[in-house]
């Protein structure tokens, strides 16, 4: 699993290429890396990226519109940036995040190379904690995400 220096890495490095740029849209290559459908992925295409932040292990993209996309890379998860038109990293990619820019349009992919395929993408809907220019995931977001990952752990075992 990614440590937590590794998630702080790619939050810091990922700030500029994706603070206030429009999220386009994201593409699923495997259906089982989204775990949420309520609000559905399609909510978050077209809205602009306001922050990044890191809550435990995961990674949380603020989306304007109080949409939080919330990523967790498990063991074997890892982003790659691709410029607008490169070939994609082919059979370990779950996802790309397609964003759009004025000179660097590109894409955020999410890849994994285990065999367990454990990485997670949920949309979650949500309100800021706080009053300042950076949203947060507000207590009601976490307790979802929280009893979803209790639901999904008691469905499918240790």
């Amino acid at each position: 699993m990614p440590e937590l220096p590794d998630l702080e890495a790619y939050r810091v490095a990922l700030a500029p290429r994706l603070i206030g740029r429009r999220l386009e849209r994201v593409r699923l290559l495997s259906p089982f890396v989204l775990r949420s459908v309520d609000p559905p992925l399609a909510a978050a295409h077209g809205r602009s990226v306001d922050s990044i932040e890191r809550l435990g292990k995961r990674i949380v993209f603020a989306l304007d519109g109080e949409l939080f996309l919330v990523v967790h890379l498990m063991v074997a998860g890892r982003f790659q940036w691709r410029a607008q038109g490169a070939k994609g990293p082919g059979r370990i990619a779950a996802a790309a995040f397609e964003i759009e820019g004025d000179s660097d349009s590109g894409a955020l992919w999410l890849t994994e190379a285990s065999k367990t395929k454990r990485a997670w993408i949920r949309l979650v809907e949500g309100a800021p904690r706080s009053s300042s220019s950076t949203p947060e995931v507000s207590s009601r977001s976490r307790r979802a995400m929280r009893s979803s990952a209790v639901h999904w752990r008691a469905r499918t075992g240790p």
